[in-house]
């Protein structure tokens, strides 16, 4: 299979996200799975002083917070199961954002990371156009799903998922659809640097 998916740009744009005009897409096939990165994924054990301190360490003196749970992802799965996980997080920064996560309920992929007794980098984002489509791509490439949930954004859509490529790349890799509109989030403003 000789598929490809396209990896886009994003910037934020009020309460939603949209391509960065001008930007070019990148193509990658099956036997390099792996698009430009556009998010970095940090779990942190505290939100708040985490926003304080990535803030200041980047220069970043906005970030939007959300919370997530079942109401707000109505269909998640961790590994092979259907499942309710929540988090906290908070997005700031661009090319490549930066996403800081406090786990809350699990199991999930967050909890297996923490309960190794890690914290820190945790994951590099791909935004994507079709999540299905980077699914059926990055598993005929022999990387499985190990977390997905659907519906985040306003309109119901949105999702994202985790694969297992930590063997190989050192990391976890995560595909990102990004909805139309997504909730309301309440921003945080810091000091930056």
């Amino acid at each position: 299979m000789n598929a490809t998916i396209t990896s886009r740009e994003f910037e934020r744009d009020g309460d939603a996200a949209r391509p960065v005009a001008g930007a070019e897409s990148v193509q990658f096939a099956a036997s390099v799975p792996i698009g430009k990165v556009g998010q970095v994924g940090i779990l942190v054990p505290d939100l708040d002083e985490a926003i304080d301190l990535y803030g200041r360490a980047f220069g970043i003196d906005e970030w939007t917070c959300y919370s997530y749970d079942q109401e707000f992802m109505p269909w998640s799965r961790f590994g092979a199961e259907e499942g309710a996980f929540a988090m906290k997080l908070a997005m700031g920064g661009s090319n490549p954002q930066i996403e800081l996560i406090q786990p809350l309920a699990g199991p999930s992929i967050y909890h297996e990371f923490t309960e190794q007794g890690r914290t820190g980098l945790h994951h590099l984002g791909v935004f994507v156009d079709s999540l299905d489509d980077a699914i059926t791509l990055m598993e005929g490439s022999g990387y499985r799903v190990t977390q997905t949930a659907r519906g985040y954004g306003q309109g119901g859509d949105g999702g994202f998922a985790y694969f297992d490529t930590e063997r190989d790349l050192g990391v976890v890799v995560e595909a990102i659809e990004v909805p139309a509109r997504r909730r309301p989030g309440t921003i945080r403003r810091t000091g930056g640097m």
